[in-house]
């Protein structure tokens, strides 16, 4: 080199070693902080895509947070509806003890109901304390609210239903099927028994779902004392009687595929057998599927042939719901959607009735949990949990629990303790099917969600490490690269700057 103005080497040398310096410094701090996207210039794309994977994790573990959470508030309540439960049994077992009218004196039935008394204090006082960091569980709090109930309506229960905010849901019933009793019209020719001889006796065999009995008519018995006495065990046997024109119409107390009414002829009696017209002759005929209360005429069965059971079935109730085809069980429909779950209970005309209707509009409450990382009706759930106080435990046709308190219509000193028990049975598996409800509530979705979310969080943050984080051994590999070229570089550029000084031997 002959010019010294300009050191074109020394330049060039500076440039490297300050690249070298750069990627040195770089790797210094990577390896210190572990990151190997400190700022936006250290990967762009890499910066976007590692912010958004960690905007999900921060999200993913909310969401965990709140599952736990959910869990937590479940336990409460489990927990207080199991000391319900056990108190309950208490009551169910002084009910029986005390309907042993004979075997107790009056001092014994008193302490009796003051047992109960207490209890159902004391099942008052547990739906009103249970809590959570103050928020009530089983007052009612976490029911679900609802405008304008149809007369078609008798009762129902909302299980869960997801609304938006702000938003309300009205529940459409559309009736496709009527309920019915099951049913059979014994006709005997006229408006009594009458037998071929007057020794001779009708002897039927009634059964139903409860049970089953059999009755002995003489010849010159009136249908209506007929049906009388067949009532008279209408709760063993599970089938009413009602005197219509020239025979009895039998019908299962109930409505439902579940429920049916047999007749079995064990002595005909000599009775008129003739087998056609629509009831007006003696035989066993059948009900028809749509009106419950007309005769079928063709098919009827003579008495003297009847000595097979003749059996008739019920019928459950038909019905959509928002759309859903609804499971039935007598004048009950259900659905159970990811947006709502509800049970409606139709009074006798609305099961009967082929009709659309509006049931009711839900507007709000119930317990809602969001279990996901958005916030957004796919990762909201929702729980009802009722007021489980003594006055709501029970039902409307046989009554509440508080009916079996001192002074009430039901209570154990000189109430219908048959009535008693039917409340303490339906109590009983209301709060039982509440807590089985929480229960699976929180396994299979609490618990799953938790699982898959833990699943989820560990998958993000394997995506988010490999775009942000430091490979070590990659990096410990660069570091002793820069290192070693940085002091090449710091060589090279003394080399660089010494060499103008050979142009002092041009100067002699």
């Amino acid at each position: 080199m002959s010019r010294i103005n300009t050191n074109v080497s020394s330049l060039l040398a500076q440039r490297i070693l300050g690249q070298n310096n750069k990627n040195l410094t770089q790797s210094l701090e990577r390896l210190s902080t572990g990151l190997a996207i400190n700022r936006g210039g250290d990967n762009p794309a890499g910066l976007i895509a590692s912010e958004n994977l960690r905007s999900e994790l921060a999200s993913i573990d909310a969401a965990i947070g709140n599952a736990e959470r959910a869990d937590q508030v479940v336990n409460i309540a489990e927990g207080g509806l199991q000391e319900i439960n056990t108190l309950l049994l208490e009551v169910q077992s002084l009910v029986t003890e005390t309907a042993n009218n004979a075997g107790l004196s009056k001092e014994e039935k008193d302490a009796n109901q003051l047992q109960v008394d207490s209890i159902i204090q004391t099942i008052d006082r547990i739906a009103n304390v249970t809590n959570f960091q103050g928020t009530k569980l089983l007052n009612g709090s976490f029911d679900f609210n609802i405008t304008s109930q149809n007369t078609a309506v008798s009762d129902f229960e909302i299980n869960a239903a997801k609304l938006e905010f702000g938003d309300t849901r009205t529940v459409q019933v559309l009736v496709t099927g009527s309920a019915q009793h099951a049913g059979l019209y014994l006709s005997a020719g006229s408006t009594s028994i009458n037998l071929s001889a007057g020794s001779n006796r009708l002897t039927l065999e009634i059964a139903g779902v409860d049970g089953s009995r059999e009755f002995s008519f003489a010849s010159g018995t009136t249908l209506a004392d007929a049906a009388t006495q067949l009532n008279t065990f209408k709760s063993v046997t599970g089938v009413s009687a009602r005197a219509s024109g020239n025979g009895i119409i039998l019908k299962s107390t109930d409505f439902g595929s579940s429920q049916f009414v047999s007749v079995k002829v064990t002595s005909d009696g000599g009775i008129n057998d003739a087998s056609s017209g629509a009831g007006s002759t003696a035989g066993i005929y059948t009900l028809s599927s749509v009106n419950e209360n007309a005769i079928v005429s063709s098919g009827s069965t003579a008495f003297v042939s009847a000595t097979n059971a003749i059996r008739d079935t019920g019928q459950d109730v038909s019905a959509i719901i928002n759309a859903v085809d609804a499971t039935s069980n007598g004048t009950t429909a259900r659905i159970n959607t990811e947006f709502l779950d509800l049970s409606i209970d139709l009074t006798t005309t609305g099961a009967q009735t082929l009709s659309s209707f509006n049931a009711f509009t839900i507007t709000g409450g119930g317990a809602k949990f969001i279990l996901g990382p958005d916030v957004d009706i796919s990762n909201q759930v929702s729980i009802g949990i009722g007021n489980v106080a003594s006055r709501n435990l029970g039902s409307k046709s046989a009554g509440f629990l508080d009916d079996l308190a001192s002074g009430a219509s039901n209570n154990l000193v000189n109430g219908n303790l048959e009535t008693g028990q039917k409340i303490i049975d339906t109590a009983i598996n209301q709060v039982s099917s509440l807590r089985g409800r929480l229960g699976a509530f929180q396994k299979n979705i609490v618990g799953a969600t938790i699982r898959a979310l833990g699943v989820a969080f560990e998958n993000t943050s394997a995506a988010e490490s490999s775009i942000r984080d430091t490979d070590f051994a990659s990096e410990t590999a660069k570091l002793t690269r820069s290192q070693i070229l940085v002091n090449a570089a710091s060589n090279t550029l003394a080399i660089a700057n010494a060499q103008p000084q050979s142009v002092l031997s041009l100067l002699g």
